[in-house]
């Protein structure tokens, strides 16, 4: 199957389980990869065989930013829901959360959450 890959999305929200989080809010950064066919666009050129990148980048920051989860997890979960609502044509996606500020008992290090989940109803 083929894929679109968006990386490296920067969002500034507000989500964690500390007060802090709530309050001060951080940046976000997230990657995902939408499979799909894409024979059609790859040999006709034409805009609307494929899926817009442009519109699934603010489909994503639409949630990230206007919605707030305790879990990165739940975030990830509720950003692969967003992509199956933008194009039925998407079948599986991949949904990477990175948390730079994330409180950490260590002086350095990094978190994020990867999922994948395929369209409801497709196994």
């Amino acid at each position: 199957m083929d894929a679109i890959h968006l990386e490296d999305l920067a969002f500034y929200a507000y989500h964690g389980v500390y007060d802090e989080e709530a309050r001060l809010g951080q940046r976000f950064h997230v990657d995902l990869t939408c499979w799909l066919d894409l024979k059609a666009a790859s040999t006709s050129d034409a805009y609307g065989d494929t899926v817009c990148y442009g519109s699934l980048a603010k489909a994503v920051e639409q949630t990230v930013t206007t919605t707030r989860f305790n879990l990165i997890e739940r975030l990830a979960g509720a950003v692969a829901e967003t992509l199956f609502g933008a194009d039925e044509r998407i079948q599986k996606v991949r949904v990477r959360i990175h948390k730079p500020g994330a409180p950490l008992p260590i002086p350095a290090g990094r978190v994020s959450v990867e999922i994948l989940r395929n369209r409801p109803g497709i196994t």
